[in-house]
């Protein structure tokens, strides 16, 4: 297993206080606070394949604030990336890593975070979000949605 943060299954550099990916392993949460990240924000489900059911008690141990925010796959809820968008301004002076299982829907939060709430044009923050996937109809009307709701 590699040292490098890189490593990590679908690892994206955002800007210099955001990263995002899939599910870290365990050995890997050491680099992430080696990296100088803060605060954890995990989007999967416990109980997915892949998920560490340790997860809150590994990243405190570190240092690391841990906050949880499950969303599920094809039940999506505006309130979820609502508390999202609430929980990245609240720590927007602090280095922060957010990850699901496959980064997915960390993908499309951040891409509706940066566009609504950053100013980021809405090309620019999709480029990122095709770098990781081409959500499908589901997301999709849930980006629809959330433009509709916050814009």
């Amino acid at each position: 297993m590699g040292k490098q943060i890189e490593s990590i299954y679908n690892f994206l550099q955002i800007s210099n206080l955001i990263a995002t990916s899939g599910q870290p392993k365990e050995e890997q949460f050491s680099v992430v606070k080696n990296s100088g990240y803060q605060v954890v924000i995990n989007l999967g489900l416990i109980s997915s394949s892949g998920a560490l059911s340790n997860e809150k008690q590994l990243v405190n141990s570190l240092g690391m604030e841990y906050i949880h925010i499950p969303v599920i796959w094809d039940k999506l809820e505006i309130t979820e990336f609502s508390k999202f968008a609430s929980v990245m301004q609240a720590n927007s002076d602090k280095k922060v890593f957010v990850h699901c299982i496959a980064n997915k829907r960390v993908s499309i939060f951040m891409y509706l975070f940066r566009y609504l709430y950053q100013g980021i044009t809405q090309e620019d923050a999709e480029k990122d979000l095709h770098r990781i996937w081409i959500p499908n109809d589901i997301w999709q009307q849930f980006i629809s949605e959330a433009i509709a709701k916050y814009s």
